[in-house]
């Protein structure tokens, strides 16, 4: 089989997976909009406040997959086992402590970000719910580098459909309520009232952004005992050596080596993009109900190009551990070639319909107006997210976490911060300023990454 074929039919469960939780997450982004720009300001915040937690996670989920990948492609099963059992004593390290700070000091750091009378409550309840559950996420996080790294990506669909549908039938009657839900149907979707019945038996209290923060929750800990009998319950436990439970203390090593630059990167870019989102709020709430909005409706396009990053990721890993270091470079050129299929094709949707897009999100007059052109410039910029998308999780698989983690922080806080703030505000140029940013930012990214790609020097790295 061509690479590819291998790299498309590894991708697409992921591809698929992801498409359902941005399919999910817009639903959940159509149900907040109902209660209007406050709510969606609200989830905006906690939505930052957690990324910006959760994103250390994301290191310990790579060094996952690498490990994992890297020993399946050198025949050592029980390693890639071992790698599992690693990543989830790094998120419970990690987790645990952080859920209680977090929850205990919600209302001071949400006042950091958002001071509204109205949506700074909102988004107070809303991350302490969402801090609660972060162990749940983290976990999940650790799943999802594991069985992408032995190239078990089907799971992810399976998991992520019934999961998100969970999700959005929980969040649909914790927001609304049992009686509320029927009338959100048949003021914006009247032709969906059928879906009305789901709740007919039940009696639930509406909660508002409360709610659909308990609904995730409650679908990310379904997740969890998803993940867990496909993985002990069928021959991955055997093949892999998930039994007796045990711990590589030498790995473990490696992986703390692996997951500290990029969890550091991740951590140093959310709260970065927290505070670019911030310009907006300083704008108004309006402009920052706009972004949210906009930023959500990217995941379209983003998330599925991440699976495809990711399936090249675990065959640059397995092709480098069974050194074939020109099949790990035909990887990625082929796993440029789809995302840029899918991405875009997405940008030229952003470009053509902007308002129809937003439209099924919100009502709200001002934030239709202010959001078609930032769509569509945002919709450019999906053939250069592309590239960074694939240049960064390649040299992530290869080991190298540490140059794509420097280039992107450095421009994030020497161009893009500065740049966005000077135009925005400091020149009064409103809410297009910090966008008109951005393509800069995405452009130096790319060719940076990608020059270092054709340096050849991470096909040398151990791990």
């Amino acid at each position: 089989m061509g690479i590819f074929k291998k790299i498309l039919f590894l991708a697409l469960p992921l591809i698929f997976s992801q498409l359902s939780r941005v399919l999910m997450s817009l639903v959940d982004l159509a149900m907040v909009g109902g209660l209007g720009p406050e709510a969606l300001a609200a989830t905006a915040t906690g939505g930052i406040i957690i990324w910006s937690i959760t994103s250390v996670t994301l290191g310990i989920k790579t060094s996952v997959q690498t490990l994992s990948s890297r020993r399946l492609g050198q025949k050592k099963l029980k390693d890639s086992g071992r790698s599992f059992y690693n990543g989830v004593l790094m998120a419970v390290i990690y987790s645990t402590p952080v859920c209680f700070v977090g929850y205990n000091f919600a209302s001071e750091i949400v006042l950091v970000y958002l001071d509204h009378p109205i949506s700074s409550l909102m988004a107070i309840e809303y991350t302490q719910v969402l801090f609660a559950g972060l162990l749940f996420t983290s976990i999940n996080f650790v799943f999802h580098g594991f069985l992408t790294g032995i190239e078990k990506t089907k799971i992810h669909l399976f998991i992520a459909i019934s999961s998100n549908a969970l999700n959005v039938y929980l969040n649909a009657g914790l927001i609304y309520g049992s009686r509320g839900v029927v009338a959100f149907f048949q003021t914006k979707y009247p032709d969906l009232t059928f879906f009305t019945k789901l709740w007919a038996p039940f009696n639930f209290e509406a909660l508002g952004v409360k709610g659909a923060a308990l609904g995730t929750v409650l679908s990310s800990l379904f997740s969890i005992f998803q993940y867990f009998i496909y993985t002990f319950f069928t021959k991955i436990r055997t093949s892999f050596k998930l039994f007796p439970f045990g711990l590589d203390i030498t790995m473990l090593k490696k992986q703390v080596k692996l997951a500290l630059p990029m969890g550091v990167q991740e951590f140093a870019l959310a709260i970065g993009w927290a505070f670019y989102l911030r310009i907006f709020s300083i704008m108004g709430i309006i402009e920052f109900a706009t972004i949210h909005v906009i930023f959500s409706i990217m995941h379209a396009s983003f998330m599925p190009a991440v699976g495809v990053g990711q399936a090249c990721a675990t065959y640059v890993g397995k092709y480098l551990g069974e050194k074939k270091p020109q099949s790990a470079e035909d990887t990625i050129k082929e796993s440029i070639r789809i995302s840029e299929y899918i991405m875009g094709t997405m940008g030229v949707l952003f470009i053509v319909f902007p308002k129809p897009i937003i439209m099924l999100f919100t009502s709200d007059v001002e934030i239709l107006e202010m959001g078609e052109t930032g769509l569509r410039i945002l919709g450019l910029l999906q053939f250069l997210d592309a590239l960074g998308i694939t240049f960064w999780l390649s040299l992530n698989a290869a080991g190298n976490t540490i140059f794509p983690a420097l280039v992107e922080v450095g421009l994030l806080y020497l161009w893009l911060l500065p740049s966005s703030y000077i135009l925005g505000i400091y020149f009064e140029v409103g809410f297009l300023g910090p966008i008109f940013a951005l393509p800069f930012h995405f452009l130096v990214f790319s060719i940076i990454l990608g020059l270092k790609l054709y340096s050849a020097d991470w096909k040398k790295i151990e791990v």
